[in-house]
């Protein structure tokens, strides 16, 4: 596109803009002449554009139009899609104070919690998720989870007793109650090394104990007989800011864990606590996606895990690694001289879960969506 002047510049137009006497009349003819000038002048210049706008290529004329209208398509999206981003640990803690806590612990108060609604919509409501997530990132690797969901009914409803998980089943994971300490090396490695500095937050936590009331941060759970008590750092995926601050370095070493689950409804990390004479019902776990890391703190006689029918103790300073979508109990059958039973749990990646699954499922199963 080449632009041809017009001729030499105007003074005339600075003569519009200040007339020097327009009071006079001969100063006011030769204003009109000017303005006169000056449509005349405009006039070329439009017609100069309009020409050369027709001169151009109709190709890029278009490629322009096209590109201008995907721009401010892309912006109207971008500004009007509320994205979900993935909250760390860390940054749940800077906001968890206002969310519900109720005793340093978070009650579910929502019907559509993916975690606690056992209702026909959920599988729907997960599905809708994977479609969402699909369509920001990609479908690449999403093949077991896609099959889980759309078939996640029959998965459940036909599993073997010994095993159904309650919420989602991945399907084509391994399958074993008990997991050996090298599935998760790393980290188990890691809680070990630090048990010492865990059970010194513990028993500092304890001390507060006392036979008439509960300190602030446990949560009382029901059981048959006895009192089992847990100590939540990540609940359900949220962080419970006031217990982490009572427990700062068992905090900062969940950051240090490479597999830990603090994304996603499935993710929890806390101290628990059985009394002797403490049975705790059969249960199953949410989803078959985590092994269940039991670091041993104070493990008396008396005190059994069975995981599918297969019982095992805890050892202290020890890692036990399970899978608590299997039918599992624990009980402490000691006396009370004994004491109790305590171990510091976390929730751990499954081995054979990918990492694009995982990314994709910590977006699925976020908390609260």
């Amino acid at each position: 596109m080449v632009w041809v002047p017009l001729g030499p510049p105007r003074t005339d137009c600075l003569t519009l803009l200040h007339p020097p006497n327009v009071n006079s009349p001969k100063m006011s003819l030769e204003w009109l002449v000017a303005w006169s000038w000056s449509l005349d002048g405009l006039r070329d210049c439009i017609a100069t554009g309009i020409q050369s706008v027709r001169d151009c290529d109709t190709t890029a004329v278009v490629t322009v139009a096209c590109l201008l209208v995907l721009f401010v398509w892309y912006c109207y999206h971008v500004g009007h899609e509320q994205p979900r981003p993935y909250a760390s640990v860390n940054s749940l803690m800077q906001g968890a104070d206002a969310n519900g806590l109720q005793n340093g612990y978070v009650y579910c108060q929502s019907p559509e919690c993916v975690r606690c609604a056992h209702n026909e919509g959920l599988n729907q409501k997960l599905y809708h998720n994977l479609q969402e997530y699909a369509k920001r990132y990609s479908w690449s690797g999403m093949g077991r989870i896609h099959k889980g969901i759309r078939e996640q009914g029959r998965y459940l409803n036909s599993r073997p007793s010994i095993q159904k998980p309650e919420v989602f089943f991945l399907p084509d994971l391994p399958t074993t109650p008990y997991f050996s300490r090298d599935a998760q090396k790393h980290d188990v490695e890691l809680l070990e090394r630090n048990f010492q500095t865990i059970l010194c937050e513990f028993e500092t936590l304890y001390k507060a104990f006392s036979n008439c009331s509960l300190p602030q941060g446990w949560k009382m759970n029901s059981t048959p007989s006895g009192e089992w008590v847990t100590f939540y750092l990540v609940n359900q995926g949220v962080c419970v800011p006031r217990n982490c601050r009572k427990c700062p370095r068992t905090y900062r070493l969940l950051g240090s864990l490479r597999t830990c689950i603090g994304n996603n409804v499935f993710g929890n990390a806390c101290i628990s606590v059985l009394s002797p004479g403490t049975v705790i019902t059969e249960h199953y776990g949410p989803t078959n996606i985590r092994i269940r890391c039991h670091l041993g703190l104070k493990t008396p006689s008396g005190c059994e895990l069975v995981v599918g029918g297969e019982p095992q103790c805890w050892a202290e300073g020890r890692c036990l690694l399970f899978d608590d979508s299997f039918l599992h109990t624990a009980f402490h059958e000691g006396s009370a001289e004994d004491g109790p039973r305590v171990v510091f749990m976390v929730d751990l990646w499954h081995p054979n879960v990918a990492a694009a699954e995982r990314q994709a499922l910590d977006f699925i199963f976020a908390p609260g969506r």
